[in-house]
């Protein structure tokens, strides 16, 4: 099989996998708190393993790689908090959409931490995002009888769903971040790391003292281990060394689109049309600073110079 060809299978296997973790989490029945745990708990034991097999093990790792990475496990864990959090607020569909600002956040950083010049495009897509935040805002449930979605019982802490699900896209910005100056390490040794971190930060409030009973709650907690964590970080890694970063990025957005249709199919979450835009407007504006996309055609040289003329 054609290295572009096998890495394209492994990026869409990632991405839908990835797209089903709502369900997953809603359907463990338990706090968000054990779900986190349990995740990196299986992913450690998962993530160890593979290590082990690709033989990343035999080395030795720095204190510097270790801290860096530690660091970057806490922003993860803390990502997940809020992101599962969100999904029992605002519902799967609208956390979802209002995670993928993470580009806008990297692009933030990016201005603010090592002087990345903010182009007009780059602040147009931002603009449409925002645009995209406030229809999704206004269409709440708090809004009016006639603005709110038909998705169920979404309660009435809807903005602070919304909050979440925008403080999980800032804790990724801030992984994503810190995980550049690992530049060398092996990915997969990375995510070992982080959800070692995650287990040692969440061992104190997870609920150990009354673990889960039932066999379903266990299969959920393993599967969001070993299948979400492990599984997936071994494709999507995987994926991005055989494929150019235009195409990784466009891959990317089947995460959003599968855990849109799982809240549909599953749960029978529908959206208000304005939320349905503001989600769209989101996800467009998203892969157009992902893809490089532009709104206007730019001058030639030669246009440029009749211009002046």
């Amino acid at each position: 099989m054609d290295s572009t060809v096998r890495g394209t299978v492994e990026m869409t296997a990632a991405m839908v996998i990835l797209g089903t973790i709502g369900w997953f989490v809603v359907m463990s029945g338990e706090p968000i708190m054990d779900v986190v745990f349990w995740r990196c708990a299986f992913g450690a034991i998962t993530l160890l393993i593979i290590c082990a097999a690709l033989g990343l093990l035999r080395g030795t790792l720095s204190l510097r790689i270790v801290a860096i990475a530690a660091l970057g496990g806490a922003a993860i864990v803390i990502n997940w908090l809020l992101l599962f959090s969100s999904f029992s607020r605002a519902s799967i569909s609208i956390a979802t959409a209002v995670y993928n600002t993470q580009p806008f956040m990297l692009v933030g950083f990016g201005a603010l931490f090592f002087s990345e010049r903010l182009t007009l495009t780059k602040l147009a897509w931002l603009g449409i995002a925002f645009a995209g935040m406030l229809l999704i805002v206004q269409g709440s449930p708090d809004a009016g009888s006639d603005a709110g979605p038909n998705t169920g019982n979404v309660g009435t802490d809807y903005f602070i769903g919304i909050a979440m699900a925008l403080g999980a896209a800032f804790f990724w910005a801030v992984a994503a971040i810190v995980t550049k100056k690992l530049k060398g390490t092996s990915p997969h040794l990375i995510a070992l790391i982080q959800v070692c971190v995650g287990v040692v930060i969440l061992a104190p409030f997870a609920n150990l003292s009354h673990l889960p009973a039932d066999v379903w709650s266990w299969s959920m907690l393993a599967t969001l281990g070993v299948v979400h964590t492990g599984l997936m970080y071994i494709l999507m890694y995987g994926a991005i060394q055989k494929l150019p970063t235009y195409l990784q990025g466009s891959l990317s957005f089947i995460y959003p689109v599968v855990a849109i249709l799982v809240d549909v199919v599953a749960f029978g979450h529908r959206l208000h049309p304005a939320q349905m835009v503001g989600g769209a407007a989101i996800l467009v504006a998203a892969a157009g600073m992902n893809l490089g996309w532009t709104l206007w055609k730019s001058k030639t040289p030669a246009e440029s110079t009749q211009a002046i003329k």
